[in-house]
């Protein structure tokens, strides 16, 4: 699946559910701040989307797309002890691009793989709008949080650390 089929298939699932949201065009940014910015809205409004990979034991790896506001980071003891995993860091480039069928600063809060399993903070899924790329660079698009975890059905658990 290419990145323009990833951005296809979030619009079709959102027309084809009714749900309403926004795009926003914007100079190509994938960073959190900077494309708040350009977005015009808090930080705190913006879906920030970092692929994990928890090593359950030394056969078991397990991979999850971590979704928290813009201004905090992701608590990786928290993922941690979600999956009662030995170890939680940071997918390499490859796999997380491969696993989110997106490239970095466009991956979205959705999960089109079953292998990539989704865990969004509470405190994502209230938000009024909830900004995001929307597998793009250059296109970001705006939802209402609790239209959004309706629609991907994440895991809600509290994995956001204190405002970075």
């Amino acid at each position: 699946m290419s990145h323009d089929d990833t951005y296809r298939r979030l619009i079709s699932l959102l027309d084809d559910t009714a749900t309403p949201y926004r795009l926003i065009d914007h100079v190509p940014e994938g960073t959190t701040g900077t494309v708040s910015a350009l977005r015009g809205h808090p930080v705190s409004q913006a879906a920030k989307c970092l692929v994990l990979r928890a090593k359950l034991d030394r056969r078991t790896t397990r991979h999850v797309l971590a979704v928290v506001p813009g201004d905090r980071r992701v608590d990786l003891d928290a993922v941690r002890g979600l999956f009662a995993a030995r170890y939680v860091g940071v997918s390499d480039a490859a796999t997380a691009e491969r696993l989110a069928r997106a490239v970095p600063g466009t991956v979205l809060p959705f999960s089109f793989d079953p292998d990539l399993e989704l865990v969004a903070d509470p405190e994502v899924v209230t938000q009024s709008q909830l900004y995001f790329n929307a597998a793009r660079l250059d296109r970001s698009l705006a939802i209402a949080g609790p239209d959004y975890e309706k629609l991907a059905q994440p895991r809600v658990e509290k994995i956001a650390g204190p405002p970075s």
